[in-house]
Formats: C-alpha cells, sequence, structure tokens
C-alpha cells in the first residue's frame, strides 16, 4: 500500500471505517502518540478500553499473544485496536523464531479480523528484508514526519492551548532552530508560553532570547568548513558541539535538514531577495539568504553524496553504535573529504 501523511491517516479516520493495519513508522514519540490517541479516540469507546484496548511488545516476545487478541472479538464494543510496538525486533530474532513470526502476520493480513485495527508500531525497518516488503504491502504506513509548514501548523495550535498567540515568524524561527521535530516544538512552546503569558503573545525576539536549540543556525558555520574542506577545523567545530551537549542524532538531523534546504535553494534564482526566499524554503530570510549564498558553493553531488553519508550515519547511530564520537567524526571527514568538494567549483 501506499504511504500516507499524518494529515492524510487522520482525514481516513474521521470517515470511521475501519483500517485493518496501520504501520506508525518513525521515532518521534509525539506523533507516534498523537496517531495512537487519534485510533483509539475514533474506534473504541473510552466506557469500552478495558476490554477493547491491547497493547503487546514485539521486542518482549508478544507476538502471538497479540494476534490470539486480534482475532478474538471485544466484549461490548463494534470494534477493538491492538497495538503491538517494536515490530522491528523481529528482524532480529533467530531463523525459526523469525519465520514463525513472518507466518503469523503474513496469515493474519492476508484475512484480518474485521472488528480489530492491528497497529504495528516501528522506529526503523530494514528494506531488505521480508518484514519491510510484507508490510509495505499489506499495511497502511505511516510516515511519523512533518513538514516545515505542518510543524508550523503544530506550533501555533500548541501555543494557542497554552493561552498564548505564536507569531508566524516566530513559528517559522522555532520550526527551523528544533528541526521540525514536534516533540521539541510542544516542549519549546510551554516554556514560551509561560514567558510570555503576561503580554499574551511569543514573539520572534522571544525564540531567538529562549529556544537554547536556535544553536543550531551554527550549522552553517559547519557547512563553511565542509566546503572549504577544512577537516581540522570541522572536527575541532564538531568537538564543541559534544562538549555543549548536543547529541550526535541531534547534530546530524541538523546537517541533514542544512543539506536539504541548500538543495532547494539552488533552485531558486540567484536575483531573488531573502525574504521572497524565506517564503519558497519555509525559513526565516537571515537563514535563507545564507542558504542561497552557500548553496552555491557546493556541487550538486557534494550536497546528495552528503545527504547519503547522513542517511547513513543516522542508521548507525540508531543501532546503538558503542561509539557515538568516532560514528560523528568520520562523518564530518567523509563530508569535508577534498574529492567531494573540489567537484564543486566544477559545478
Amino acid at each position: 500500500m501506499p504511504d500516507v501523511k499524518l494529515d492524510a491517516l487522520l482525514g481516513k479516520l474521521a470517515s470511521g471505517k475501519p483500517v485493518p493495519a496501520i504501520l506508525l513508522y518513525g521515532d518521534d514519540v509525539y506523533l507516534r502518540k498523537l496517531c495512537r490517541d487519534k485510533l483509539i479516540e475514533t474506534y473504541v469507546p473510552a466506557a469500552a478500553r478495558d476490554w477493547a484496548l491491547a497493547r503487546f511488545s514485539a521486542a518482549d516476545g508478544e507476538w502471538d499473544q497479540a494476534f490470539g487478541r486480534a482475532v478474538t472479538v471485544p466484549m461490548l464494543a463494534p470494534h477493538q485496536v491492538v497495538i503491538v510496538e517494536r515490530v522491528e525486533a523481529i528482524d532480529d530474532l533467530g531463523e525459526d523464531a523469525r519465520e514463525a513470526a513472518m507466518e503469523t502476520l503474513k496469515n493474519y493480513l492476508a484475512d484480518p479480523a474485521p472488528f480489530t485495527v492491528l497497529v504495528l508500531e516501528a522506529s526503523a525497518l530494514d528494506g531488505r528484508k521480508g518484514l519491510s516488503r510484507l508490510l509495505a504491502e499489506k499495511a497502511v504506513k505511516v510516515t511519523l514526519a512533518m513538514d516545515s509548514e505542518q510543524a508550523a501548523a503544530l506550533a501555533v495550535s500548541s501555543a494557542k492551548e497554552f493561552g498564548v498567540e505564536l507569531e508566524p515568524r516566530a513559528a517559522s524561527l522555532l520550526v527551523e532552530a528544533v528541526n521540525a521535530e514536534p516533540a521539541r516544538i510542544r516542549v519549546e512552546i510551554e516554556k514560551l508560553s509561560l514567558y510570555a503569558q503576561a503580554k499574551g503573545k511569543i514573539t520572534a525576539n522571544d525564540v531567538e532570547e529562549l529556544v537554547v536549540s536556535a544553536r543550531k543556525f551554527t550549522v552553517w558555520e559547519m557547512g563553511d568548513l565542509l566546503v572549504e574542506s577544512r577537516t581540522d577545523a570541522a572536527l575541532l567545530f564538531l568537538d564543541g558541539l559534544l562538549r555543549d551537549g548536543e547529541q550526535p542524532p541531534m547534530i546530524v538531523g541538523a546537517l541533514a535538514w542544512m543539506y536539504r534546504k541548500l538543495i532547494e535553494a539552488r533552485e531558486i534564482p540567484p536575483r531573488m531577495n531573502k525574504f521572497q526566499a524565506a517564503r519558497q524554503l519555509q525559513m526565516n530570510p537571515d537563514s535563507a539568504e545564507r542558504a542561497m549564498s552557500q548553496s552555491r558553493r557546493f556541487s550538486i553531488h557534494q550536497l546528495t553524496a552528503g545527504l547519503a553519508a547522513l542517511a547513513d550515519a543516522d542508521s548507525l547511530l540508531k543501532s546503538g553504535v558503542a561509539n557515538p564520537r568516532a560514528s560523528m567524526e568520520f562523518l564530518v571527514t567523509r563530508l569535508a573529504a577534498p574529492s567531494a568538494s573540489s567537484k564543486s567549483s566544477a559545478a
């Protein structure tokens, strides 16, 4: 089945028709909870949740129990929601156990119980393996991610929940600062709303002063070092970020965001001013201006190769690598490789 965005899933749920199997894919805790809560709210009345809602973990070996529950008619409710967490753990089982689990899943998806909404949760799946292919074919896959526009809308609505108004430029600046991560948006909005309660409005200045993650804008400084192949300086810069408490996955996310924006900025006409570019790139004007300037110093080959390197690093970090710092140093060295940056002068 094709992937659907979060808002498309919520629209689908509004029709009230059961969805036999849904894969919530990604590691954003806030979006996962949002989807899970919406599914429960849609299909299971509050009074029936003691017997029409169940949660299991594939990592804890509860696969058979989950499907046993899925084919059991719920008491006093037309539908039930069965949630199976950490489905990716199936890929790590021994061969016999993995094949048995796959057979159970395959048989169920071939003839799903009409009264059950099966919710499978996975942070990551190996696309080369059978589990990923089976779910891609038989389940509605919802990738737990938001684009900048959706994230800004979330920031605005979250501010309203806390009783304050969020200015449009402040929303854009906040989304950019936290890499459009919903959970971090909620945390920062809660802090900002307490600060701005008296005036009833969160401004761009408030975000700049109070959101610690605004340090993310230093990725542009890293970009300058990478395009100039200043490996030693880039490694020193990385050391400073790690000493300041920045987490490797966050650094990778910020750099990946920068590389994507640089690719987008290459398509913008050079004569476009920073305010027009800001609207197109969904960034604040000063960052948009810097993105336009820096994008022309990278070749498209360097940017796409950089994204591939960042994807590799992200996967490695999420796998629980023993030495994250060494992985980050290898990544920076790879991004700053002279053979890559030398191509920028030819583009």
